[in-house]
């Protein structure tokens, strides 16, 4: 699996057009989620994720501009997200791991949509995407249901990485209510975003 990642980000397979993403004609978020300053409750699956991958979660980062969007980040923001949506075998961590809410990497090919998340999170570090523009955020899907995503913040606003589409989008036309992320300083300390309620316990088990 890590060698096959390698090869994606180095692009021996054939990159996605960055024309895919619809850029050009799409509208930039006109507002952002990331500007919420208000402290809320961190998911219980990303306390277990830490407490089994300690190095993962020990990194801070001083908060800086925006990462600049370019043609290049684009391509492989693009790349990843396709990669990990075909590659990974969609599967629920109770049918998994007999248990709910299993934050971990997919190294064994299955997963639900944190660890999409997360895999997605760890090629783009690879790829020297900044920590503090990569960011684990909870949603309510269309259905009310808990939902996790990667959303990568950028100088042309805030996009979503989604296990449940192959399509970077603008976090304002996904549909979905946004609930929490994580901190752009630190990914332990994670923040409500717009006027989502504080939620002690919110289970994400996005399978397709």
């Amino acid at each position: 699996m890590l060698r096959v990642v390698r090869n994606v980000l180095t692009g021996s397979i054939v990159a996605f057009a960055v024309a895919s993403l619809g850029v050009t004609a799409m509208t930039m978020p006109d507002s952002s989620p990331a500007s919420a300053l208000t402290a809320t409750t961190i998911p219980i699956g990303w306390l277990g994720f830490c407490a089994e991958e300690p190095g993962e979660c020990a990194q801070k980062s001083a908060i800086g501009a925006p990462l600049h969007l370019t043609s290049k980040r684009l391509e492989v923001i693009n790349r990843v997200n396709h990669w990990v949506n075909a590659s990974i075998q969609p599967i629920t961590d109770a049918r998994q791991w007999g248990r709910e809410d299993r934050w971990s990497y997919p190294d064994n090919g299955r997963g639900d949509c944190e660890d999409y998340a997360l895999l997605k999170r760890r090629m783009l570090l690879e790829e020297d995407f900044p920590l503090q523009s990569l960011l684990i955020t909870v949603v309510r899907n269309r259905r009310g249901e808990g939902h996790a995503v990667l959303m990568v913040r950028t100088d042309h606003g805030d996009f979503i990485l989604d296990n449940l589409n192959d399509d970077v989008t603008p976090w304002a036309k996904t549909g979905y209510h946004f609930v929490k992320r994580q901190s752009e300083r630190d990914p332990n300390v994670w923040f409500k975003l717009k006027d989502a309620p504080d939620e002690e316990r919110i289970v994400t088990h996005g399978a397709r």
